[in-house]
């Protein structure tokens, strides 16, 4: 395979790892994808195998239809979820899927998770939507998550989790912890007794704002004389 797959499993293997560490996933459940740069090729962790014991190896390669094109292991069971994902929104870079606790309370309660923070308004881009009920693994629930995806870059999926997504999978990581601490928020801020909104014109600014002008510059190479 070439170098840009090879890269791309260790950005998926280091996410793994990450995203484990930071709490928002038990066990083997979750799972994470990224689409290779300039291919019909995607990157997808396997199903069932705890994220301290993922290796290179086991990591697996389909390409858009869900063929497999390299790898041993089965891939992940929400394989048709991240494909529906990529086929509809030719930004998303990157997928993860976690079960985080907060966020899954929002889930189960049904209740999208609207834009209470700058950084969830930044990072989403406004409410982070929840869809229909639909068993796991099933092309149900890709078409319940397409339903209410928008623009948005995360959705809270009905009695089960959350789904990230982003340009890289450094952001789609980004997503998911940042809408796990609002869900965090929001639950702290119900039982305060009110919940307020960041204004629906100021979540639309502060998205616009963060893609095109936060973080460090990137600078063209000095002309060569």
């Amino acid at each position: 395979m070439s170098v840009a797959v090879e890269k791309s499993k260790e950005m998926v293997l280091k996410a793994g790892s990450r995203m484990a560490y930071a709490g928002l996933v038990t066990g083997t459940w979750g799972n994470i994808s990224v689409r290779v740069p300039g291919t019909n090729l995607y990157v997808v962790t396997p199903s069932g195998i705890s994220y301290d014991r993922l290796v290179k190896s086991d990591l697996v390669i389909v390409e858009g239809g869900g063929r497999v094109i390299e790898g041993e292991r089965k891939p992940s069971t929400e394989l048709k979820l991240h494909l529906a994902i990529y086929h509809a929104r030719e930004d998303v870079m990157a997928i993860m899927h976690t079960h985080s606790t907060f966020a899954s309370a929002m889930a189960v309660a049904g209740q999208p998770l609207p834009p209470i923070l700058e950084d969830l308004a930044q990072l989403v881009g406004g409410q982070v939507p929840v869809t229909r009920y639909a068993r796991a693994g099933t092309p149900n629930l890709a078409a319940a998550v397409i339903e209410v995806l928008g623009q948005s870059n995360a959705v809270l999926l009905a009695n089960h989790g959350v789904v990230g997504m982003g340009r890289t999978l450094e952001e789609a990581l980004q997503v998911c912890m940042v809408v796990e601490k609002a869900a965090q928020v929001y639950a702290w801020a119900s039982l305060l007794g009110q919940v307020k909104e960041i204004p629906e014109g100021e979540a639309s600014l502060l998205r616009d704002l963060y893609l095109t002008s936060y973080g460090q510059p990137k600078h063209s190479p000095p002309a060569r004389s």
